[in-house]
């Protein structure tokens, strides 16, 4: 029986690699994958999937206002599994359209992202995810101190952390950084008294 999958982690934990080796490993058993990204994520020219460490794969860029379970039925007759990345960026709406890919069409649907954002709150598509996903795995990922890394810190053109500010900003090790809360707490502490 098919599930929805939601395998979240910090920023650099290798949530795309894992969802572009989970392509590869479908299709290498001669199964069709629909891989799948919000739009909102415009990193790329092309609508494309890519990994820090150079994986890639061509995918469908997914605005707010698709309906995915229509996508699904009207757009993808064969698709024996989806693979969603970003999947934070998704809609509520569209995190419970693919639960209904599963539930209706016996499809698995792997959604791979963050589940909070630098100030350490739920990203929408998130939360829904942890509120009907079948399947929860958490993606370690390592702060430079070595502890367990679970808060994307977010930089400003300074080298400052943001604590505030629009809960999305699309970037990568331009921006963000992953840090156990002890260090992000600590350099928050450093800030506050040099002022900044």
């Amino acid at each position: 029986m098919a599930k929805l999958y939601f395998k979240f982690g910090a920023m650099g934990c290798s949530k795309t690699a894992q969802a572009l080796i989970t392509k590869f490993n479908y299709e290498e058993r001669g199964m069709k994958v629909l891989l799948l990204k919000p739009a909102i994520d415009d990193r790329e020219a092309a609508p494309i999937v890519r990994s820090r460490i150079g994986l890639q794969a061509p995918c469908v860029m997914v605005p707010d206002d698709m309906d995915l379970l229509q996508y699904y039925e009207n757009e993808c007759p064969g698709i024996d599994v989806i693979i969603v990345d970003e999947c934070q960026f998704l809609t509520p709406e569209q995190v419970d359209q693919l639960g209904q890919v599963v539930l209706d069409h016996d499809i698995p649907v792997l959604c791979f992202g963050l589940s909070t954002d630098f100030m350490t709150h739920l990203f929408p598509g998130s939360k829904r995810l942890f509120e009907i996903a079948e399947s929860i795995t958490e993606i370690k990922s390592v702060c430079r101190c070595g502890a367990k890394a679970t808060v994307n810190a977010r930089f400003d053109d300074e080298g400052n952390i943001v604590y505030s500010g629009a809960q999305i900003l699309i970037g990568g090790n331009d921006r963000y950084e992953a840090m156990c809360r002890r260090c992000w707490q600590k350099r928050r502490k450093e800030q506050e008294l040099r002022g900044k």
